[in-house]
């Protein structure tokens, strides 16, 4: 089944590394790569370390990717990249447990990909664990970021249209959000990593870029900051939304519905080690995107409680 572990939060102090490599032995063995397990442990020790001493709390590890990509995650609240690898042999455990501060190349012995994702918040320190520890320099790592700022905005043109969003529930909203950077992120470093095995991750990651330039700019950083932020309506539980949009971005809203329930798909398939969306968030998105497809088609907007009583209409 795919992957539904938690992700580990990791104590400060000497037990944090012990505790990281038994919790990636354990999440290999529930995906059955225990033919991972050795690198998978030297990669997790050096980001462990790297995290506990030049990172900032809280430090977390989790797996995502695929059965036969797992991606471990390691990630901590600093954006500072971490420090490029140096040239560096592998003799024994007691060698690599005495890397600290040599970079990251341990990981990049042990890794069939590696890399860095920085966002506003923090950064992510990743790497698919190899089969076998490579003798030489190792794969090279990519950094990528930072994703959080906010996109350039798009030109719209004169074709475009007003499209009013009623009642919408800014707790399930704060879930689509963040199940957009999830996924966002997954399909971008799936394409980074592993482009010849999941060549749909490339299309999938352009695709997730024109709808946030398209979309989710103007919602995300515009009128839903104060509601759903720190001001004096953060408490509220919904918004009416006003949102001027290319009418050509229902192109690009009807393509990503059709992706998310691929996504959904995969996941159910055990293709991808994240757990497939729950029901709520389904009708959401289903209704908060086809909003924008009926009224660029000329329809009448359909408040949340109605659409809620009326069902799925896509």
């Amino acid at each position: 089944m795919p992957l539904s572990r938690p992700a580990l939060l990791l104590r400060t102090g000497s037990r944090a590394v012990q505790d990281a490599r038994a919790w990636v032995r354990a999440a290999c063995r529930e995906i059955d790569r225990t033919d991972l397990l050795e690198c998978a442990e030297f990669g997790v020790s050096e980001l462990v370390s790297n995290a506990l001493f030049h990172g900032t709390a809280p430090v977390t590890i989790r797996m995502r990717g695929t059965v036969d990509h797992p991606r471990i995650e390691i990630r901590d609240a600093s954006t500072e990249p971490p420090l490029l690898p140096v040239p560096l042999a592998l003799d024994d455990e007691d060698e690599v447990l005495l890397t600290v501060g040599r970079g990251l190349s341990i990981v990049a012995s042990v890794s069939d990909a590696w890399g860095a994702d920085i966002d506003a918040s923090g950064k992510t320190v990743w790497f698919t664990p190899a089969s076998e520890i490579d003798e030489g320099d190792g794969v090279e790592g990519v950094i990528t970021g930072p994703s959080g700022a906010p996109p350039k905005p798009e030109r719209l043109g004169s074709e475009t249209v007003e499209v009013s969003i009623l009642g919408v529930p800014l707790a399930l909203y704060r879930g689509f959000q963040h199940h957009f950077r999830e996924l966002r992120r997954e399909v971008r470093l799936l394409s980074l990593a592993h482009a010849d095995d999941y060549p749909l991750a490339a299309s999938l990651s352009a695709l997730f870029g024109s709808l946030e330039r398209q979309l989710l700019d103007g919602l995300g950083h515009g009128q839903l900051s104060g509601v759903i932020g720190s001001g004096p309506d953060h408490d509220r539980e919904t918004a009416d939304l006003h949102v001027r949009m290319p009418r050509s971005a229902a192109d690009t809203v009807r393509r990503f519905l059709d992706m998310l329930d691929l996504i959904d798909e995969f996941c159910r398939q055990e293709r991808l080690l994240v757990l497939a969306r729950p029901p709520e968030q389904v009708t959401f998105q289903r209704w908060f995107l086809g909003e924008y497809l009926t009224q660029a088609a000329g329809g009448r907007p359909t408040r949340w409680s109605a659409a809620q009583m009326a069902g799925p209409r896509f």
